[in-house]
């Protein structure tokens, strides 16, 4: 085991880790790549804004694609086990950038499953809604926003994860329902749209915009 401080956003750090994880242990098995940011912003968003999360949540696991997968599709097996956001399926009230991104996440990840799967690779995504971190409550655990009734503990979405992973799950959902609501989302867009509208009035009510 090691510990190796990485600017995930850094294409050559990220390859930096994946070479020293291959020099230390002789191959990479399976990559899990947790990092991300939220900005609590719409249109407002500068462009460095966009740059910066775009970097982190989106570009990161590129990055690690890009870095482990040519190994892995060598050996015939590999594991890529993404952290996304139920914002990737549904959407993201108070953050269009978070909301942008977490969708590119999912994109690229189905990607990965559709082009490598059939040659050993194995991809997951992780889509938690609340998760009891410093990004829900703050340092000092304040509220912060809706998400934080039904939020779930790190130990708990932990566990759905080791669970989803052994079954080779493409969606891990520590929040059973957000099935349901991406179900939902499908089945009529429109209505889920304005049912969505209806949240985001609530959200802007109750919190002032923060929705995490």
């Amino acid at each position: 085991m090691f510990a190796q401080p990485v600017d995930v956003a850094d294409a050559a750090a990220v390859q930096g880790l994946a070479d020293e994880a291959t020099r230390r242990f002789g191959q990479v098995d399976i990559f899990c790549s947790n990092a991300g940011i939220i900005l609590r912003k719409g249109l407002e968003a500068s462009a460095d804004d966009w740059q910066r999360i775009w970097e982190i949540n989106v570009m990161a696991h590129i990055h690690a694609a890009r870095a482990v997968l040519p190994q892995m599709l060598e050996r015939g097996d590999g594991y890529f086990v993404n952290t996304v956001s139920a914002a990737g399926l549904l959407s993201q009230i108070g953050s269009a950038p978070y909301a942008v991104t977490k969708h590119a996440a999912i994109g690229f990840a189905e990607w990965l499953s559709i082009t490598y799967g059939d040659r050993g690779i194995k991809v997951s995504c992780i889509c938690p809604q609340g998760v009891q971190t410093n990004m829900l409550f703050g340092e000092k655990g304040e509220r912060k926003g809706f998400l934080q009734e039904g939020s779930v503990t790190a130990e708990h979405v932990a566990a759905v994860t080791l669970e989803g992973v052994a079954d080779e799950r493409f969606l891990i959902l520590p929040h059973p329902e957000v099935l349901e609501y991406y179900r939902r989302k499908g089945q009529d867009y429109d209505r889920w749209l304005r049912g969505m509208r209806r949240l985001h009035d609530k959200v802007m009510q109750e919190f002032g915009g923060i929705a995490v």
